[in-house]
């Protein structure tokens, strides 16, 4: 999924220790946790359990819930260490992630590749033998996504690197919905339109306050690009197009009225807060930073609502 760098939501990468003990262990482990994005990985798994209360109609059993949420955590975060290998060289060189474990050397390059591809083939392993195979098919469709056609084509050639890129981190709805139904439904389509559309407004945010890092580093980033203006209007667009697509879920009638409210109030707010973003001149990045940090809340917040309304959530 293309999204934030560690040090915006992840673990901060801590220097290694020269000592011997606990603490220099707890440091190595703490950098091998911080190749999966640590953050990043449970914002993903919060769109595939909100998905899999929906399609369950209540709350999955405690092995199915567990086997889907780690399977899809192993392979997300498996893509994000084959990320942090390919990345290693523009790493060095944007401010956010130059201390990251791969390109300050605490991590070799070739196991942050390996330890990626080992991840992702007992995730497929796990999901196809404990879930069900169309789970495991795209959970691997998403890491193929976000490995081959984000990271590897799309991130360094075009500044549409996130507006097409963003399919990878809208996968997991998907995988939880099948998970629980063994099939695909238009509700779980439209959540995993969600994701894609809330991607570009919120990925941009960081990009307008970050453009420097793109800059340096070589990365076609829309507002490096395109500018200001032309990102911030594009955002305001994603930003209505995700409040239709937000008010069609409900259209559905895989959720109900509660839903409805929360999705209508937090996407108005999102509307409002890109008019807000729009207004922005730079050097001034108070509002690109507001909108960053709503976009985080939005999407949680959004698939959380998403089970309000299921009838035996609780076994009622």
């Amino acid at each position: 999924m293309a999204s934030a760098s560690d040090s915006e939501l992840g673990l901060p990468a801590v220097p290694a220790s020269p000592a011997l003990g606990s603490s220099s262990i707890l440091t190595v482990l703490r950098d091998h946790l911080a190749l999966a994005k640590p953050m990043i990985v449970v914002e993903l798994l919060v769109t595939a359990a909100g998905a899999m209360v929906v399609a369950h109609g209540a709350l999955p059993s405690l092995g199915a819930a567990l086997a889907t949420l780690f399977g899809l955590g192993l392979s997300a975060g498996g893509a994000n260490a084959v990320n942090m290998w390919y990345d290693r060289d523009i790493d060095q060189v944007m401010q956010r992630t130059q201390r990251r474990p791969v390109p300050t050397g605490r991590i070799p390059a070739e196991r942050s590749l390996w330890l990626g591809v080992i991840a992702e083939v007992a995730a497929t392993a796990l999901l196809a033998f404990a879930v069900n195979p169309l789970a495991a098919a795209l959970s691997l469709a998403g890491f193929v996504y976000y490995v081959f056609i984000y990271t590897f084509w799309l991130k360094r050639s075009t500044p549409q690197n996130i507006v097409i890129g963003g399919g990878a981190g809208a996968f997991p709805p998907l995988v939880g919905w099948a998970a629980m139904t063994g099939h695909v439904s238009w509700a779980a389509v439209l959540m995993f339109l969600i994701v894609f559309l809330w991607t570009p407004p919120h990925f941009w945010a960081l990009a307008l306050y970050r453009q420097d890092d793109y800059r340096r580093a070589g990365v076609p980033m829309m507002p490096v690009v395109r500018g200001d203006r032309s990102t911030k209007l594009q955002s305001l667009a994603y930003a209505v197009a995700l409040l239709a697509a937000s008010v069609a879920l409900y259209l559905t009638h895989v959720v109900g009225t509660a839903y409805l409210v929360i999705a209508l109030a937090l996407g108005l707010g999102f509307v409002a807060i890109s008019v807000r973003l729009l207004a922005e001149r730079a050097p001034d990045v108070t509002w690109a930073k507001r909108t960053f940090r709503y976009s985080l809340v939005y999407l949680t917040v959004v698939f959380g609502a998403m089970v309000l309304d299921v009838p035996h959530l609780f076994g009622g």
